[in-house]
């Protein structure tokens, strides 16, 4: 995915760890400056002159510890505001290691979540929710 990002737009990755019918979730520290207190998908900003891809990589590394092997392009969502943020959705399905927390400072706690368990009301946007039923929905065994 390539985004032609103005300087007014955050370019953000995230990824969807999905393994056994169940999604991987960071809850998001209470101190944070931008979404505190919710549950979120693991990833963050893309830097100057990274592609989706590695940005993917480097993110789910240094918050989980785990090496992506199988990821592909999953969607991607605009949210408005100032500033407009681009998210780049992936879907991970094969990983090298165990996702830990790594990232005490952005996530107090990471779960697994299931179609029926999701933390419906606590997510960091509204349409996670959607998103979340539908990966999880075309991915049950």
């Amino acid at each position: 995915m390539t985004t032609s990002a103005q300087p007014s737009t955050v370019h953000v990755v995230g990824g969807l760890l999905v393994e056994q019918g169940r999604v991987l979730l960071g809850h998001r520290s209470p101190g944070r400056r931008w979404f505190p207190d919710v549950w979120d998908i693991p990833g963050g900003h893309v830097e100057p002159g990274e592609s989706s891809r590695a940005a993917l990589e480097r993110e789910v590394l240094e918050e989980l510890g785990v090496t992506v092997r199988s990821a592909r392009e999953h969607d991607q969502v605009r949210v408005s505001g100032d500033p407009a943020v681009v998210i780049d959705l992936w879907l991970v399905t094969e990983w090298v290691g165990t996702p830990v927390n790594l990232s005490p400072e952005e996530h107090d706690a990471l779960a697994w979540f299931g179609v029926d368990d999701l933390p419906t009301g606590e997510l960091a946007h509204p349409a996670l929710d959607r998103l979340l039923r539908t990966v999880l929905e075309r991915a049950a065994p």
